[in-house]
Formats: C-alpha cells, structure tokens, sequence
C-alpha cells in the first residue's frame, strides 16, 4: 500500500487522505476541467517526489491519497497544492472566474486523515512495552 522511503536524515511512511472543494460547492470540476485538474495534480506530486496512492475528482470535491515527507508540514503541502492548481485553472479556463462569486476556486478549508499499515492500538502497546523493559534496566 504505502512504501517506506528512505532520505539521508530520515525513514518514513505517511499516508494522508486530503479532500478539498470549491468555493460554495460548486460542480466545476468535470469534464476538460476534471481532467485538466488530475494532470496537474499528477505532475505537481511528482515534480515534488510526492507519492500519489490515489486520487478522484468529482464535481464538486477532490481526494487525495499522498505520502507526503515529515519534513513538509501538511497544511503547507495542501497550500501548494490548491494554490497551484487555482492559478493554473484559471489561466486555461478564465470563464471559471465568472461562475465563482469572488475570484477564488477553493474553499479555504480542506480535510485532512492519516492512514497507516499498523493501529493506534497497536502502536499504543508497542510504546507501553517498550517503556516496561526501559524500566527493568
């Protein structure tokens, strides 16, 4: 599902789930804009060594399956994303700047979800174990 990648400072293995949507919810993203907006999002990711599990454009929202360094704080991450591809859409499609009320594609929010190979249980026992065999030294 998501590979461990390797850096010279670091190992990591993240996995966020990100989902964002236009300003008022509206249907713009069909059609040449839904396609144009995959192949940017496709480039953007791998220009920045961002592995893509997945993603899927709909009408009125995108999702975002991406790994993302620890190094890059998420909330930076989406801004570039969103900032990118707004910039770019409307320079090849500028009658979406007329269907929006105010000149700006996305919705200031955005969600964002974390997904790992292994649960916060697990995880939860590991440390607790660890920490027991810490305090017999």
């Amino acid at each position: 599902m998501v590979d461990i990648v390797t850096k010279r400072n670091c190992v990591y293995q993240t996995a966020y789930h990100v989902i964002w949507c236009p300003k008022y919810r509206h249907d713009i993203l069909t059609g040449l804009v839904a396609e144009e907006m995959g192949a940017m999002l496709d480039a953007i990711c791998a220009e920045r060594g961002w592995p893509m599990i997945s993603k899927e454009i709909q009408p009125d929202h995108v999702h975002l399956f991406v790994s993302i360094p620890p190094a890059l704080a998420v909330a930076d991450a989406v801004k570039i994303l969103k900032g990118t591809t707004a910039r770019k859409l409307f320079q090849r499609f500028p009658w979406l700047k007329n269907r929006l009320l105010d000149g700006h594609l996305w919705s200031p929010s955005y969600y964002v979800g974390t997904a790992g190979n292994v649960s916060a249980e697990t995880i939860r026992r590991y440390i607790e174990r660890s920490e027991h065999v810490t305090k017999r030294r």
